[in-house]
């Protein structure tokens, strides 16, 4: 079983992605640190020195790899993994694909003070944001099996939202995923 997490940067995947990964009692892959730890540099620092489209090869590579995998696992992606179309269709036709859809203004609102993304070091973020997500969001919708609006619920939520979403499809059996551990009342 793979659970492949899609959506904007700044929607949540990874931090969704663990959660949800740690209640389904299976590995958590986040796509991008894969690429930077077999890059040896940021992702940031290889667009610079190398160029975007051999990100993009190397990012399709890793996606080949990961996909085809046969552990059960939850993959966070990065939010230009479906500029591809066989990056869409291969995530699509080998697990299931969440899409974390989230407006421009929410995700601009959750990471507006984050300088270790390279997405908001421009004049305009929120503008920037907004363009990513007119050109993504039909791309996102493609390649998932389910959208899943991130708002402003709690991690908890949106994982229990995911959770619900496949058990009702089939996708894991009613009750596999644990319930968070609630702390003992004193």
């Amino acid at each position: 079983m793979l659970i492949s997490l899609v959506g904007l940067p700044g929607s949540g995947k990874s931090t969704v992605g663990r959660q949800l990964a740690r209640r389904l009692g299976v590995a958590f892959i986040d796509s991008d640190q894969v690429i930077e730890q077999r890059i040896g540099c940021s992702i940031r620092e290889f667009f610079e020195r190398e160029s975007e489209a051999r990100f993009r090869d190397l990012e399709a590579e890793v996606l080949e790899e990961l996909t085809a995998a046969p552990e059960a696992a939850v993959l966070s992606t990065g939010g230009g993994a479906v500029l591809r179309p066989a990056n869409r269709q291969c995530l699509h036709q080998r697990g299931t694909v969440v899409y974390l859809r989230s407006t421009p203004e929410e995700i601009f609102r959750r990471i507006r003070y984050d300088k270790t993304r390279p997405l908001l070091q421009v004049a305009n973020p929120l503008g920037q944001l907004r363009t990513l997500y007119t050109q993504r969001d039909p791309l996102y919708r493609q390649a998932a099996h389910y959208v899943v609006e991130t708002g402003r619920p709690s991690v908890t939520s949106l994982v229990n939202m995911i959770i619900m979403q496949l058990e009702l499809a089939g996708v894991i059996a009613p009750g596999v995923a644990a319930a968070p551990e609630c702390p003992a009342a004193d």
